[in-house]
């Protein structure tokens, strides 16, 4: 303190003036104020650091479900098929064109096809060289008497004749041609018109060649002329598939998708009025209109705001829902994360589908949301997440209410259906009956709209079946969250229950005594938290590995002591206590190094909570009565969770069970209540969800469960 003063003794003189003393000593207490005040500021936020990241990854689902939303406007009436129109009359916003119906588009392309005229080549150097080959097969056939007098006549003949027959070309037959129907015949860069009657084909030239040579009275060359012609003629006229497919695409790809046009201000529908034929083609052309260009030119950046308030809406009541009725969900980021991460994933997906083909929409398997977030955590939560995320896409769907009720339904479905998850069959029925509820609802809607069910397409069923299939998919993605994410579900829960894995076996063999401890406190677990509907699953699994560290040193526990001789009898009190309390430690490591999830491992470190190893507390308590309890303590943390709870209660009543003598039925009752009353005053439940009424429950199951085990009957009185 004195040097503070010199130092700012000498300060005062260096500067000269009290002035200069003030102004200083003020800029000192500012910059102290300063200092501290962003000391407080960094402490806040790394206080609050679990609350900014929940803000940031609201901010950046919110960001990229709008980016996925379509940008266009949302038509704000819904189009009543085949009911009147509830709505005040509807006047036309501004000009539109009136689109044609996907059946008027298919139509007209069948009959652009039906009408397309095929294309034939024409090859002229095939014609010239089967001249040229006639006239050598004349030399060839004709013997010499013959042709000195009638090579004139022989020769103009034949060259008449393959003359007709090339004039518009020979082509092989064509089953799928009509006499009547026309074709293009393309010589070089040209192409001409012709009925296809007019083109020889291979099938006709004996008869026409026949019929050519008794016209010209040449009988008696018949069979040498037919030699001539056959031993020359071929094909020079060919389907050319490849223009007529260009040209029929070319056709199909100039078809106009509209047929008219309403100018605004002209009545589009009036109130009451049936929405049908003309009148749907029309709304359904300016919902179409209303939805892309208008918007998307005029409005975009007031869309986007408002996008964002729906959005931000919906993302905000499930983290309220979550706030107040899973709040352990909520202090958990990880958790938090993934459960976003499926929504922003199935928004994303439904986006991809919908922009590559409409109509496979219901190939998204939507109910695998539910299904992993039940496997996760519970039917309630994975029910609400469902609800927002197809609320969600409704955005992005066309025909949004029909989407919402038959996903919504599906998800409630699966919701019900699917129990345990780890059993395949529960699997394969429960997509049996979403596939079902997609079918039947389909059907209902379809029959609602078009009044018959002429209109129900096979193929949209189809699609049900693939979306169903698909849910098969939830097994290897929930492997893969668990993975990622760090998370346990019941189906790694079961794998982890199985007494021949690896760990489990080495316990058995190594430490037979704590092994069957562990069954004894697992059944005994798995029936408590039946009774409390805690995670029976979970608590089973956590008894059987909690006492793994006992491998360690198994000797130094009574349960695998084959022999009158005590390990312990040669070591001081606290050696034994801290042997005995470094089982929690060592089962951590075992543990870890086996890769067992922290769900289980946090059974491994709570089962003792912050109890003292009693019975070394009291052996040292008599050599020295100053002993500290803390170094007969476990490490702890007390239990968390009712699972936890259940496995601490179970765990002492089993194992203290183990002396008593001459058991009855009333001493096991007040043994019972003995072992867990003493639980509760030392305040071991107090970070535990568990209710006394559930502790109650938990104690009458123990007292029965081992009056069980020692064929205990009532006590009669006498």
């Amino acid at each position: 303190m004195q040097f503070s003063y010199y130092c700012f003794a000498n300060l005062v003189i260096l500067k000269g003036t009290w002035q200069d003393v003030f102004n200083d000593h003020y800029f000192l207490v500012h910059l102290a104020n300063t200092s501290t005040y962003m000391v407080d500021f960094v402490n806040k936020l790394y206080k609050n650091q679990a609350l900014f990241y929940k803000v940031f990854l609201f901010i950046l689902t919110a960001v990229l479900i709008v980016y996925l939303l379509p940008k266009g406007g949302k038509f704000k009436y819904e189009i009543p098929k085949g009911k009147p129109w509830q709505h005040e009359s509807l006047y036309a916003p501004f000009d539109f064109a009136i689109l044609k119906s996907d059946e008027e588009l298919r139509l007209e392309r069948e009959e652009i096809a039906a009408n397309n005229i095929p294309y034939y080549e024409y090859d002229q150097d095939i014609a010239d060289r089967v001249k040229n080959r006639a006239l050598q097969e004349i030399n060839e056939v004709f013997t010499d008497s013959v042709l000195g007098n009638y090579r004139s006549l022989i020769t103009n003949f034949v060259t008449s004749r393959l003359d007709e027959i090339y004039r518009y070309g020979l082509a092989q037959e064509n089953e799928q041609m009509e006499p009547g129907d026309l074709i293009y015949l393309r010589k070089g860069n040209e192409a001409f018109e012709i009925p296809y009657k007019n083109v020889f084909k291979q099938g006709e030239i004996r008869d026409y060649i026949n019929q050519k040579i008794y016209d010209a009275n040449l009988d008696r060359f018949s069979n040498d002329l037919l030699e001539v012609f056959f031993n020359s003629i071929s094909p020079n006229m060919f389907y050319d598939n490849e223009f007529t497919e260009r040209v029929l695409q070319s056709k199909l790809d100039n078809i106009s998708y509209t047929r008219g046009n309403i100018e605004q201000g002209s009545r589009v529908i009036a109130k009451g009025e049936v929405v049908e034929g003309n009148k749907y083609d029309i709304l359904r052309s300016l919902k179409a209109e209303y939805e892309s260009q208008v918007w998307s030119k005029s409005n975009y950046n007031w869309i986007i705001v408002g996008y964002s308030a729906l959005v931000a809406m919906a993302l905000l009541m499930l983290l309220l829902f979550i706030q107040k009725y899973r709040p352990a969900i909520f202090e958990n980021n990880v958790k938090i994360t993934f459960i976003f991460f499926n929504i922003i994933f199935m928004v994303m997906l439904t986006t991809l589908v919908v922009n590559f083909d409409v109509n496979y929409v219901y190939v998204v398997p939507l109910c695998i949301l539910p299904l992993s977030l039940k496997a996760f955590f519970d039917a309630r939560l994975g029910m609400f997440t469902h609800v927002i995320t197809v609320l969600l896409l409704g955005f992005i769907v066309p025909n949004s209410y029909e989407y919402m009720f038959l996903q919504i339904i599906a998800g409630i479905v699966t919701i019900l259906t699917i129990s345990e998850l780890y059993k395949r069959a529960n699997l394969f029925i429960s997509v049996g009956q979403i596939t079902l509820v997609y079918i039947i609802s389909y059907f209902a809607f379809t029959i609602i709209q078009e009044g018959t069910i002429d209109d129900i397409k096979s193929e949209v069923f189809l699609t049900f079946l693939l979306g169903g299939l698909a849910t098969l998919f939830v097994q290897p993605l929930i492997y893969i969250y668990e993975k990622i994410f760090g998370m346990v579900s019941d189906m790694s829960l079961l794998e982890l229950s199985d007494t021949n894995s690896t760990l489990l076996k080495e316990l058995s063999e190594k430490a037979p005594g704590t092994f069957h401890h562990s069954l004894n406190v697992a059944n005994l677990a798995e029936a408590a938290a039946n009774e409390i509907n805690a995670n029976a699953m979970l608590v089973r699994v956590g008894a059987l590995y909690h006492d793994i560290g006992k491998m360690e040193n198994p000797t130094y526990f009574t349960e695998n002591q084959v022999s009158s001789v005590n390990s312990h009898d040669d070591l001081a009190p606290q050696e034994s206590a801290q042997i005995i309390i470094d089982h929690v430690i060592r089962g951590i490591e075992i543990a870890r190094k086996n890769n067992l999830p922290d769900r289980v491992i946090d059974f491994i470190r709570t089962h003792h909570g912050t109890s003292t190893v009693y019975y070394f507390f009291m052996k040292a308590k008599e050599a020295d009565s100053e002993v500290d309890p803390d170094n007969f303590r476990y490490p702890g943390p007390i239990p968390f969770s009712k699972e936890t709870a259940i496995l601490m209660m179970c765990d002492s009543v089993e194992a203290a069970s183990k002396s008593l003598k001459e058991p009855t039925s009333t001493l096991i009752d007040g043994f019972v209540e003995k072992i867990i009353n003493k639980q509760m005053e030392e305040g071991q439940f107090l970070n535990a969800n568990i209710t006394f009424k559930e502790i109650q429950m938990i104690k009458k199951i123990l007292k029965r469960k081992l009056k069980n085990i020692y064929h205990l009957r009532i006590e009669y009185p006498e």
